[in-house]
């Protein structure tokens, strides 16, 4: 009997839409997570930081697991530098609705002062880990290495904008850290903390020399403890120039570690 012939309905290879440079991109972002689970590491952990390099606010930390297959892919995710205030909102709510867990840690500006900005980063970045429930199987960081993890892990460089679980992280800890500093806006307007979030823009430099530093400044940036010792000279009529002057050795002192904390 002769063969029927068999008609398909797909189109040619010729005629198929191919995948953008973007979608590629986007694609991408979940590679290295794949990779992992394929190795027999379930819950792949991201941990990111917001605010490492403002003069004012809290320093906050993020860590996220995104669940397997569809269900993980968040849409719009990205690095949260490269998406605006509106799109890291909705994609902040994705997370929270599809993560398997996730947790961000607020380390106050005193104790920034205190043990030094790399010390406290690390063990920020370290509290957002731990307290993820279920606990993951391995742990991918934004930079650098974390120490004293309990998981196996790799620093990515770049990492939120080549692993998806520390993008989540990234769009986490910013999302909380600009609506800390909108409060705070409201608090010390004069700064205009709901501009620019505490990073040292021109705005902020004028303020600084205008009104010296608010509560809520890292007095161990240079150009904090500067308009800190201009403005009180200023106000209290002390002699002495206008040098610049920095609060010297940033190593860490002994006190106990950050306890503000927000988790699921």
């Amino acid at each position: 009997m002769a063969a029927r012939p068999v008609h398909s309905t797909a189109a040619p290879a010729s005629r198929r839409r191919r995948p953008t440079a973007g979608e590629e991109r986007a694609d991408a972002l979940w590679d290295m997570e794949r990779s992992l689970r394929r190795r027999g590491f379930t819950a792949v952990a991201g941990a990111d930081e917001a605010g490492r390099g403002a003069c004012a606010g809290p320093l906050v930390a993020a860590a996220c697991v995104l669940p397997a297959g569809k269900r993980g892919r968040v849409p719009d995710l990205a690095d949260s530098k490269l998406l605006t205030a509106a799109s890291r909102e909705r994609v902040y709510a994705e997370i929270l609705d599809r993560a398997v867990s996730w947790s961000v840690v607020q380390i106050p500006v005193e104790e920034l002062d205190a043990r030094g900005m790399h010390v406290t980063n690390l063990e920020a970045l370290r509290r957002a880990v731990c307290t993820l429930d279920p606990e993951p199987d391995y742990v991918l960081t934004d930079g650098f290495a974390v120490p004293g993890l309990a998981r196996p892990g790799l620093a990515v460089w770049k990492g939120d904008r080549v692993a998806a679980c520390v993008a989540a992280a990234s769009v986490l800890a910013k999302v909380t850290r600009d609506r800390v500093m909108v409060e705070l806006h409201e608090r010390w307007p004069e700064y205009d903390f709901a501009g620019h979030k505490g990073y040292i823009t021109d705005v902020h430099t004028a303020a600084l020399e205008r009104h010296g530093p608010s509560p809520a400044h890292r007095m161990r940036f240079v150009n904090v403890a500067r308009a800190r010792d201009a403005h009180a000279g200023r106000v209290h009529r002390l002699p002495g120039d206008d040098a610049m002057h920095d609060d010297g050795d940033m190593r860490p002192v002994s006190c106990e570690p950050p306890t503000s904390t927000e988790d699921r």
